[in-house]
């Protein structure tokens, strides 16, 4: 497998890895700015379509698996859940900015 096949397919695996994979040096020591217009121009786009896609073979197996042996599991809400508490963690200050979205 090629180094760029290997990184292929861990969008979702990534996000809820127990360890962050960022170094001191990428983490800001202060608070980013955030024009208001960007935030703005954001929220009207997510609230037109709030959907994302991710492309992961492994988490798509362990979800669609999960579909298949537990009654009334949902992929989109599991999947949701899981990349809200991810991005949530890794970057507290943006998530803050889009309070109003809850």
């Amino acid at each position: 497998m090629t180094r760029q096949n290997k990184s292929l397919g861990r969008g979702l695996d990534a996000l809820i890895k127990a360890k962050s994979t960022t170094t001191p040096q990428d983490e800001p020591t202060t608070p980013p700015t955030h024009p208001k217009d960007k935030v703005k121009e954001v929220l009207d786009e997510v609230k037109k379509n709030p959907r994302i896609t991710l492309w992961s073979a492994r988490s798509a197996a362990v979800l669609r698996y999960l579909k298949k042996t537990k009654p009334e599991f949902s992929i989109s809400k599991e999947a949701s859940l899981l990349i809200e508490e991810a991005v949530k963690n890794k970057y507290p200050q943006i998530w803050d900015l889009f309070s109003e979205l809850e």
